[in-house]
């Protein structure tokens, strides 16, 4: 059988870029011998030439994007620029021109997926993105090609590189916040400006993708609550130690007939759970299904090499594929009034606050507690530090609304000098 030879064009040439271009070249040789097929780069858009050419041969460089678009032999583009603009803009004009696309990009996906779909179904053109979440594990294809009988009803997802080494570090090392990301930044796993890992908001984009996928239902970026790892302190890690748990920033996903809830937060998981073990900027996604039962799955999140591992499987699946795989559920840009997305989910809580050493104080907050239906399953008072002691709560299940309503009127005692820290626990 003949090989069949595609010409693809990667936008973008940094770190993941390069890494996809070294797999496409230096790797060639067994693509082809596994998959009969010859992948040849033809065109690379970058801003950047000059640095560019001191690694690839500058006939392949351009910084006009029109002259991939306008190559009738390419026939893949594959996109590793970020952000939304001008990445959207490129990507319909490639999908609408019949080129397949392949991404990496989390955010460009997460919010504009349902216009990226639309322009690849009316040309035929395939849209791929399992890098996109999980670098080089693939969760995606594991999900659409492995689980369909499944009913998936829990994601949960250690999917933030940069915040699950802080923690560890902060865990392992007795780091404080501020000294973990520090030490992060300086190995190059956060940027600058951390807030967009820090604050949760990349694992929302990729909690997104997993829970539309996972529950064949739209879950909008904006429906998914989160919140940040600030305020973990190097005291409640050793409070979770204590109680026979570990936090780590965790993106949730359940589905209950047509509700759905998901959100990302820290969380303090059993010592004994799965998803407690991984560390450092590793990865994983522990998944619930019926009838496969628990599935964990586990590697490196982010990385120019494990990113390109996905970016090149999909080209390879976009080469070959004979009819392109669209999403089958409700996708556009709010999702579909069938679904209903729970916000006063129930869990447990762990509260960390300082309080006023006097008798009564501790009677006094239950009874907001209990005011709010919040039972109370362990209460512990630490040393007095001069008038006030830390006094640490931890509830059995409880309504979210129930649970924040109790600690602002908690925060308002005059007894409590301040709730330092909330911190949702999952069994």
């Amino acid at each position: 059988m003949a090989v069949k030879k595609v010409y693809v064009g990667l936008l973008g040439f940094g770190n993941i870029g390069s890494s996809v271009y070294k797999v496409l070249t230096e790797g060639m040789s067994a693509i082809t011998h596994k998959e009969n097929l010859e992948i040849v780069v033809k065109k690379i858009l970058e801003k950047d030439i000059e640095k560019a050419r001191k690694i690839v041969d500058e006939k392949l460089l351009t910084d006009d994007f029109s002259r991939i678009l306008d190559d009738d032999d390419i026939s893949v583009v594959a996109e590793f620029i970020g952000g939304t603009q001008p990445a959207l803009d490129y990507a319909l004009a490639l999908l609408k021109k019949g080129k397949s696309f392949v991404t990496a990009n989390k955010e460009l996906l997460a919010t504009h997926w349902h216009r990226l779909d639309k322009a690849a179904r009316e040309s035929g053109a395939g849209l791929y993105y399992e890098a996109s979440v999980a670098g080089g594990i693939p969760v995606i294809k594991t999900i659409n090609e492995s689980l369909q009988a499944n009913n998936i009803t829990n994601i949960y997802g250690i999917i933030n590189g940069t915040t699950n080494h802080i923690l560890t570090d902060m865990s392992e090392k007795g780091r404080s916040f501020p000294e973990a990301l520090s030490d992060a930044q300086k190995l190059g796993l956060a940027e600058p400006d951390p807030s967009y890992d820090i604050d949760g908001l990349d694992a929302v984009y990729k909690l997104s993708i997993l829970a539309s996928l996972a529950f064949h239902a739209k879950v909008p970026v904006g429906r998914i609550f989160h919140e940040g790892i600030r305020t973990v302190t190097t005291e409640d890690i050793a409070n979770a130690a204590e109680l026979g748990y570990v936090i780590k920033l965790l993106a949730i996903g359940k589905k209950n007939g047509a509700s759905i809830e998901a959100r990302v937060h820290p969380t303090m998981i059993p010592q004994s759970h799965p998803l407690a073990s991984v560390k450092g900027a590793f990865n994983a996604i522990f998944i619930k299904g019926d009838p496969v039962g628990d599935l964990m799955l586990y590697g490196r999140g982010a990385g120019g090499p494990p990113t390109a591992s996905a970016v090149v499987s999909d080209i390879i699946t976009a080469c070959q594929a004979q009819k392109h795989r669209y999403t089958t559920f409700y996708n556009d840009d709010e999702p579909s009034k069938e679904v209903t997305f729970v916000s006063d989910w129930e869990t447990e809580y762990y509260i960390r606050l300082s309080a006023a050493n006097q008798p009564g104080v501790l009677a006094k907050i239950s009874g907001v507690f209990g005011k709010f239906g919040v039972n109370l399953a362990s209460v512990k008072q630490r040393r007095p530090n001069g008038g006030s002691a830390p006094v640490i709560f931890v509830t059995y299940m409880a309504h979210e609304h129930a649970m924040m309503a109790a600690i602002a009127e908690i925060s308002k005692l005059p007894e409590v000098a301040k709730v330092d820290n909330v911190i949702r626990i999952e069994n």
